[in-house]
């Protein structure tokens, strides 16, 4: 019988599963749940997760499971690392088994259709659990960097410092640096809203426009996260941080995002749909695009960026056309329209 002490991941996606190698590294036995019987059975006997990960070969420390009680039974940290629109559900499925004392992370970017709430609200609706025993983990890290151990920094936040601490011991390793934080808030929403500035990098790339203009969306798209971010009560330092203009870089640069490549599959004539079908994974950008208009709206910030791409994605704009509009806005004072004023 093993003696390592046990931590639950779910789900087994290319994200769950490459955190799920980062504590198998850190010498806990992880249990990986998965409603697929057959994705479970590669990762039991071969060591891989080809759907999400390729040829990336996962530690001995991984056993994948379709049975909940199994994986979270035992478990002093659960990590959450379903989609958001999956959150509420598995959270749900969860709570039953969940031990009184465990810790529990999630890594997800995005908010709550419909009800427009952060996960750890979420979270900590379904699982009864206060706010102090939650933690987000988030920050500059690609699924498909991290798995194969390539230097990673990110945060992890949470109302209670101590509960911070014990998830950065838990998943710090000298490969995957991990710093504290205590606004849940900023990092959550940092998370988040940069998806849709890069949903609208992978569409300058795709239209060709240069670096000079990527530059600049990400720089007025930071803008826009720490607008909305501040009217909600998060700190303006935690958008220069890893969780902010950090991660904004890596999803806006690289090929490994899904919103980027979402984005130059637009700029190149497809439509959503045949987006979405060609991508065949979650692109959270879309749905946080329209989440994000309406929380705008709600807290009274401008967002042009988001209205934009709102635009494009639902109302069948042309991403030129869009780019146009946002050249043309009025004349305005660079730090007072970051201030929202």
């Amino acid at each position: 019988m093993s003696t390592k002490r046990k931590v639950a991941v779910l789900v087994a996606g290319s994200w769950g599963t490459a955190l799920a190698t980062v504590l198998a590294d850190n010498q806990f036995d992880v249990a990986l749940w998965t409603r697929n019987e057959a994705q479970a059975d590669e990762i039991n006997t071969h060591r891989k997760n080809s759907r999400y990960l390729n040829d990336a070969v996962l530690p001995e420390g991984i056993t994948a499971t379709t049975e909940m009680k199994v994986a979270i039974t035992g478990a002093e940290l659960v990590l959450f690392a379903a989609p958001s629109a999956a959150m509420r559900d598995v959270a749900k499925l969860a709570q039953p088994f969940l031990e009184p004392d465990a810790i529990c992370v999630h890594a997800t970017k995005g908010f709550e259709s419909v009800t427009y709430k952060r996960m750890t609200t979420v979270l900590s609706e379904e699982l009864q659990i206060p706010l102090e025993r939650l933690v987000v983990l988030s920050g500059p890290s690609h699924a498909e960097e991290v798995v194969r151990r390539l230097p990673t920094t990110v945060v992890v936040a949470s109302a209670s410092i101590e509960t911070a601490e014990k998830a950065q011991d838990a998943f710090i390793t000298r490969h995957f640096r991990v710093y504290t934080n205590k606004d849940v808030i900023g990092v959550e929403v940092a998370g988040a809203i940069k998806n849709i500035i890069a949903l609208g990098a992978g569409l300058t790339d795709g239209l060709g426009f240069g670096d000079n203009a990527k530059a600049a969306l990400l720089t007025r798209g930071l803008a826009e996260i720490s607008r909305l971010g501040t009217a909600m009560g998060a700190s303006p330092l935690t958008f220069a941080g890893l969780a902010g203009v950090g991660d904004l870089v890596v999803t806006c640069t690289s090929k490994h995002s899904r919103n980027w490549r979402a984005g130059s599959m637009l700029a190149e004539g497809l439509t959503l749909d045949e987006v979405l079908r060609k991508m065949g994974m979650v692109v959270e950008g879309v749905r946080t695009t329209s989440i994000a208009r309406e929380l705008a709206q709600h807290y009274g910030v401008e967002m042009p960026i988001t209205e934009q791409l709102f635009a494009v994605l639902f109302q069948k704009k042309t991403p030129r056309s869009a780019v146009e509009s946002l050249m043309g806005r009025g004349r305005t004072h660079e730090t007072e329209d970051v201030a929202g004023a």
